[in-house]
C-alpha cells in the first residue's frame, strides 16, 4: 500500500513544532485573527524568534496572511485563510480523541 502523498505533505506542515497549535489556536479567535504579542503571550514558551519563524511558515504555505496595522506604534496581525481554516477544521477530530484519550500530566 503506498502513502498518500497529499497526507505526507499535511504532516509535513503540522509535524512541525508549534503549527498545529498556531492554526487551532487562530481558528477559536474573533474573526480568526490575532496580534502578534497576543500569539506570544498565549502560546508560551515560544520565543519571539520561533513565533516569527512559524507564522512565516505558515504564510508561505497559504495558511495565514499577515497585516501591518500603521498605527502607532504599528502592529502586525494574522489572519487565517480559508485553506488555513479548512485545516484547522480537520484538526477538530483530532481535538475530540485528544479530550477522550489524552492523559494530560501535572508539570507544575
Amino acid at each position: 500500500m503506498e502513502v498518500c502523498p497529499y497526507l505526507q505533505e499535511t504532516f509535513k506542515i503540522l509535524g512541525r513544532s508549534w503549527n498545529g497549535l498556531i492554526l487551532h489556536y487562530l481558528s477559536t479567535c474573533p474573526e480568526h485573527k490575532a496580534h502578534f504579542s497576543q500569539l506570544k503571550k498565549d502560546l508560551q514558551p515560544i520565543t519571539n524568534r520561533a513565533l516569527s519563524i512559524k507564522l512565516t511558515e505558515l504564510a508561505d504555505r497559504g495558511l495565514i496572511t499577515k497585516h501591518v496595522i500603521s498605527e502607532t506604534p504599528s502592529s502586525v496581525c494574522y489572519h487565517l485563510t480559508q485553506k488555513g481554516i479548512d485545516l484547522a477544521q480537520a484538526l477538530k477530530p483530532l481535538e475530540d480523541w485528544a479530550h477522550h484519550h489524552v492523559t494530560l500530566e501535572d508539570h507544575g
